[in-house]
């Protein structure tokens, strides 16, 4: 079975949509790692860009980020560049209907929590990260900071949804079961 988790990026903001997330000049682009070095580039948080290229972004494999995320349009190309920058789980409290069905097709977890669990992933001091328990459908934040309680919270996934991300997607699945 696939595992979920790792070091987390926050992302303080409602509706970063498709745009966002791959900009729509990239989308000419023939391999998904041609995506890779794109994502979020054009990310504004407060009114400032988002340092994309950070360290802190580059060994993330979990997004936090608030509701109606992947907002716009239905492209594949958004979720795509997660999947070729290792992220495999994105938390937050709604997605787009389209984006959130893509992310589960390429085997990423869309795990939506309600807007005080997400408030308090955000309250977290120090650099985060999450771990994924499917079978027991529970997500442990920890952070470095030694001062920091360790947070947990439910979330829940009907079957056909957790066995695409557990196959690794929607061809693995259809590859294991059809």
């Amino acid at each position: 079975m696939k595992t979920f988790g790792g070091p987390a990026i926050l992302l303080d903001r409602n509706d970063i949509n498709t745009d966002e997330i791959i900009p729509a000049k990239y989308l000419t682009e023939i391999t998904k790692i041609a995506l890779k070095q794109h994502l979020l580039e054009d990310l504004l948080l407060d009114g400032k860009p988002f340092n994309s290229h950070s360290t802190e972004m580059e060994e993330a494999k979990v997004v936090i980020t608030r509701g109606n995320f992947g907002c716009g349009s239905s492209r594949e190309h958004a979720v795509w560049a997660f999947e070729v920058n290792n992220i495999n789980v994105v938390i937050a409290s709604s997605f787009a209907r389209i984006f959130r069905q893509n992310m589960f097709n390429c085997g990423i977890l869309a795990m939506e929590l309600n807007e005080g669990d997400i408030d308090a992933l955000f309250s977290m001091n120090g650099k985060i990260s999450i771990a994924v328990d499917m079978g027991e459908e529970k997500i442990t934040a920890t952070s470095d900071d030694t001062s920091q309680l360790d947070l947990e919270f439910s979330f829940s996934l009907n079957s056909y949804d957790k066995n695409l991300v557990s196959a690794g997607g929607w061809l693995a699945y259809a590859d294991k079961n059809y």
